[in-house]
């Protein structure tokens, strides 16, 4: 056999080859299907029947042909997702490993922010009606966030908890806490003005407090209460008799 022979067979067993490896081959590689999907993570507000929604296009694609960067950007735009990675192990599986964010506020009627007031938009707020609710002008997410930090820790030292956070457009404070009673604390030195009505609750005592509706703190030299309807007269002589050694 010359070698101009050999060369031309050579040439065509490996043309038949490569024609073969093209019509069964790559047919079988191609048709290979995902027969497990594994998801670690401690998530609880992402869904399982949301997860099978987004991973079902590429599934349906096959072992070889799923596209792993797709699988990461679809899941990666759930809501609340933070981090994702996904990776496809033989022979037959795809490991998916998620992290969610962790709100810490609501913030506005939809949406909520992580401890870094980074903004988080869910599918459903209702599910986080038991977190703190913020409320402010567009843009001052993380400003207003560390601003409530402050002011939870200042009332948290007075066993009180802090339930709302509200700057209106003027930036004037005002808070609502779990107990009900609502603080107006104005927009010139809101903080101070909290800290003054805080220094004189020892004169009334946890049952008057209980029967306060609300506080306004905007006066120069002291603040206006509004009792609850159901408020008797109170015997204002006999609680500072009771107290003048705090006063």
């Amino acid at each position: 056999m010359s070698r101009f022979r050999f060369i031309l067979i050579s040439a065509l067993l490996i043309g038949g080859a490569w024609w073969a490896w093209q019509q069964f081959g790559a047919s079988a590689l191609s048709s290979k299907p995902i027969r497990y999907v594994k998801i670690e993570g401690a998530f609880q507000y992402t869904s399982k029947d949301r997860l099978k929604e987004v991973l079902a296009p590429q599934m349906k694609q096959g072992y070889y042909q799923a596209d792993m960067d797709a699988i990461h950007q679809a899941i990666k735009a759930l809501p609340l997702v933070d981090k994702v990675d996904v990776k496809r192990v033989w022979p037959d599986a795809v490991h998916i490993k998620i992290t969610e964010q962790k709100p810490v506020v609501r913030w506005g009627k939809s949406a909520l922010l992580n401890k870094q007031g980074d903004l988080l938009v869910p599918d459903n707020i209702d599910e986080f009606k038991n977190l703190p609710l913020i409320t402010g002008p567009d843009g001052q997410e993380k400003k207003l966030l560390e601003i409530m930090k402050g002011v939870y820790i200042v009332l948290k030292d007075k066993s009180m908890q802090l339930a709302e956070f509200h700057v209106n457009e003027r930036r004037a404070w005002r808070i609502k806490l779990a107990s009900g009673m609502e603080m107006q604390l104005g927009r010139k030195a809101p903080l101070e003005n909290m800290q003054r009505f805080l220094r004189t609750m020892d004169l009334l005592g946890e049952e008057q407090l209980a029967m306060i509706a609300s506080v306004d703190t905007r006066y120069p030299n002291g603040f206006a209460v509004t009792w609850k309807p159901e408020v008797t007269n109170i015997d204002w002589k006999a609680i500072v008799e009771k107290n003048k050694n705090l006063i």
